[in-house]
């Protein structure tokens, strides 16, 4: 583990320090929490990875050559 020096406002070093002591823990373990968290959930971009993989697999027949042609859309929208 690595250890980081910082800089905390009078303040708010003596907020975390009540807070942690109410959370019988350390300031240092305080500062860490939302560090991990992140790294304990799915990430945005793995939920959007799982979710696109999860859509892609319910997709039985897909052909790039059943796409309409650029005037058979025109066509279709202005109702002809």
């Amino acid at each position: 583990m690595k250890n980081i020096t910082g800089c905390l406002l009078e303040q708010l070093y003596r907020r975390a320090r009540i807070t942690a002591v109410e959370r019988d823990g350390s300031v240092s373990a305080l500062m860490w929490e939302p560090l991990r968290r992140p790294s304990a959930e799915e990430s945005d971009f793995a939920k959007g990875k799982r979710l696109q993989d999860e859509v892609r697999a319910t997709i039985r027949r897909f052909r790039a050559d059943d796409r309409l042609t650029r005037d058979a859309l025109h066509r279709r929208r202005a109702g002809g």
